[in-house]
């Protein structure tokens, strides 16, 4: 992120060496315990961009009509939701990695439901709600509340909460002078 932030060839590079290395390295742990190879996360990541690309590689006209990126995505997320499995809106929800930075994973849930036209926690509360409830107890759980209903009202605005609060910090980082 830091090399296309600042939008730096050389921070690139080094970066995405260090992915690489990543892949590499525990792709030879796994050949050595006779899971699988290198060639086989090469083959799998094929394989999976041409089944959740059929507006690419579909001769079927259902996906060949596809006329724009958010018909795309909602074929991916379809495709996808069938090729793990998730036959429940549980299962999906648990689908989105932890791994991801909470902010960004709050709002995918909380788009999730949006688009399943299920109720999303703490959507229609007040921010100043939860800030007080917060304020009155210190707790993380409160807390908790607070950053999803700010995640909900981010992803509902169209904002990407973890990229408003990244360039605030860098911002506040400036001011320090």
């Amino acid at each position: 992120m830091e090399g296309i932030d600042k939008n730096d060839p050389v921070i690139l590079r080094e970066e995405l060496g260090d992915v690489l290395l990543q892949v590499v390295f525990h792709a030879d742990i796994s050949e050595a315990d006779g899971d699988f190879t290198v060639g086989d996360v090469i083959t799998d990541l094929c394989k999976k961009l041409i089944i959740r690309h059929p507006h690419v590689f579909s001769t079927d006209e259902k996906y060949k009509n596809v006329d724009s990126s958010e018909k795309v995505l909602d074929n991916w997320n379809e495709i996808k939701k069938q090729t793990k499995g998730q036959k429940t809106e549980k299962q999906e929800l648990s689908g989105v990695s932890r791994a991801l930075p909470s902010l960004y994973r709050g709002q995918k849930i909380s788009n999730k439901l949006r688009k399943a036209e299920k109720p999303v926690p703490c959507e229609n509360e007040t921010l100043g709600d939860k800030l007080e409830a917060f304020e009155n107890t210190g707790s993380m759980s409160d807390l908790g509340e607070l950053l999803f209903t700010v995640c909900a009202r981010a992803d509902k605005t169209g904002i990407n909460a973890e990229e408003a609060l990244y360039k605030t910090i860098e911002e506040k980082i400036n001011e320090v002078g």
